[in-house]
C-alpha cells in the first residue's frame, strides 16, 4: 500500500497516536505523518504510507493554514487554553478593531519567535516540554518564521465581567511556526497578556480540510475494501517542484542514478530547487544541482526504481 492519506486529526490524541492506530487499521507498518499537531488541536494531518513516506519531508516544508481564536487578558504556561494562568491583566475597555488589526499586521512577513516551553524543541539534547514538566526554565533559541498572512476573521468580543477580549483569526504560515506564540506576541504588541484559546489546522502539505477523513471513516473504508478510493498518489507530496517528463532513454539513466546534463533535461539554467523527474506520469526521482560539477544535476532522492 503506497500513497498519501488526508486525515482529520480529532482532539484528544497526538499525531503519533494517529499513526499507531492507522498501522492497525491499514495492516501496514510503514506509515508516517507530515507535520505534528498538538493534542488539543484538530485538523489536517497528512499521512504518508509505503513509498509515500519518502515525500514526508517535502510535505512538512509546505505552507500551512490555521484558524483559531486569540484571547487577551491573561497568558498561560502553555500559551494556549490548556495551561495554568501565569499573568493576568483585567481589561477595563476593549481594544479598537484598528489597534487589533495593526498588531496582527505587524507580525506578518519574516518574524522571530521564541518557542514556548511546552514544545518539542531540543535544548542540550532534551525537549523543552521535559524541562517545563520538571519546573525548569532554560534559555530558548530564537527561530525565524514566515507569516504569509495573519488576519482577523470575526468581530472582537469584549467580556466586561471577566476583563477579556477575544476574536477569530486565520493565519497562513511556513514550516516551524508556533501559532500559540503568534497569539501571545499579538498581546505583547498591544501590551497585555494573551493566549491562543482555540485552533484548527485547515490546510497542510497541499491537503485541505474538505479532503480529509477521520480515523473511523478510514476504518470503514478499509473494512469495505474502498481504501484505494481515498488514497492520494505520492505525486501530491512533490507538486511544488518543477516537473520534467523523461524519454525511455533518459529513464534508463535516471533509474540507475546517473547524473544528467542540463541539456539532456532541456533546461536553460541550473534550477535553484529540486526538479521532479516523471516517467509514464509517475514521479521516479528528484534531482538537484551537482554541488561540484557545473551544468550537471545529480539524484537527491529516488522515489521509484521499478
Amino acid at each position: 500500500m503506497d500513497g498519501i492519506l488526508p486525515l482529520w486529526k480529532e482532539r484528544g490524541m497526538t499525531s503519533h497516536d494517529c499513526v499507531f492506530k492507522l498501522r492497525k487499521i491499514l495492516h501496514t507498518k510503514k506509515i508516517g505523518h507530515g507535520g505534528t499537531l498538538d493534542p488539543d488541536v484538530s485538523g489536517v494531518l497528512p499521512i504518508c504510507i509505503g513509498k509515500g513516506t519518502k515525500v514526508i519531508e517535502y510535505m512538512v516544508d509546505s505552507g500551512k493554514t490555521y484558524e483559531g481564536e486569540i484571547t487577551l487578558g491573561f497568558s498561560t504556561t502553555t500559551e494556549d487554553a490548556s495551561g495554568d494562568v501565569v499573568e493576568k491583566k483585567t481589561l477595563t475597555q476593549p481594544f479598537s478593531i484598528e489597534a487589533i488589526d495593526q498588531a496582527m499586521h505587524s507580525l506578518t512577513g519574516e518574524i522571530t519567535q521564541i518557542p514556548p516551553m511546552f514544545s518539542a524543541v531540543k535544548v542540550n539534547g532534551k525537549r523543552l516540554y521535559e524541562y517545563a514538566r520538571n519546573g525548569e526554565e532554560v534559555e530558548r533559541p530564537q527561530r525565524k518564521a514566515k507569516i504569509y498572512s495573519f488576519e482577523r476573521t470575526s468581530e472582537p468580543i469584549f467580556d466586561s465581567k471577566n476583563g477579556t477580549q477575544s476574536w477569530g483569526f486565520k493565519v497562513v504560515c511556513g514550516k516551524g511556526t508556533y501559532v500559540r506564540t503568534l497569539s501571545v506576541d499579538t498581546g505583547l504588541a498591544l501590551r497585555v497578556p494573551a493566549h491562543m484559546s482555540d485552533l484548527t489546522r485547515t490546510a497542510s502539505g497541499g491537503l485541505k480540510a474538505e479532503q480529509c477523513l477521520t480515523l473511523a471513516e478510514v476504518a470503514e473504508k478499509m473494512k469495505n475494501n474502498q481504501i484505494a478510493e481515498v488514497l492520494l498518489p505520492i505525486e501530491v507530496g512533490i507538486e511544488k517542484f518543477p516537473r520534467i517528463d523523461l524519454s525511455d532513454k533518459l529513464y534508463e539513466k535516471v533509474k540507475n542514478g546517473v547524473p544528467l546534463k542540463l541539456q539532456e533535461l532541456s533546461l536553460k539554467s541550473m534550477p535553484d530547487e529540486l526538479v521532479a523527474l516523471f516517467y509514464q506520469n509517475q514521479v521516479v526521482s528528484l534531482y538537484m544541482a551537482h554541488p561540484t560539477k557545473t551544468n550537471l544535476l545529480k539524484p537527491s532522492k529516488v522515489l521509484r526504481n521499478n
